[in-house]
């Protein structure tokens, strides 16, 4: 349950941020300059910026993808390294029952 909250906020966020940067690509084509006439923007940057944001986020989503993975591989072998301690401890010691007397 709690893994499908994380997956379910995590896409909500991408999406959301996918979204706002698709609004700067498709942004308007000409600068206003300062006596008001307007100036076409060359057409080898009027998609940079865009596809650098994108680039950015989808870097940025990667990276947390790996680090929630990394993070929860961690948490499995932690967890396997306090079950063999607990396994361990409660493990039968024959050398102690035949000195107490309960085994021959």
């Amino acid at each position: 349950m709690i893994r499908h909250e994380i997956w379910g906020r995590s896409a909500t966020f991408l999406f959301i941020i996918a979204a706002i940067s698709l609004q700067f690509i498709s942004g308007d084509d000409s600068l206003a300059t300062k006596n008001g006439t307007k100036t076409e923007v060359p057409s080898s940057s009027k998609g940079k910026t865009g596809q650098t944001i994108l680039f950015v986020l989808l870097g940025i989503g990667g990276a947390t993808a790996i680090g929630f993975f990394l993070f929860k591989y961690w948490q499995k072998k932690k967890r396997e390294e306090q079950h063999a301690r607990l396994l361990k401890l409660f493990e039968e010691d024959d050398e102690l029952e035949v000195e107490l007397g309960f085994r021959e």
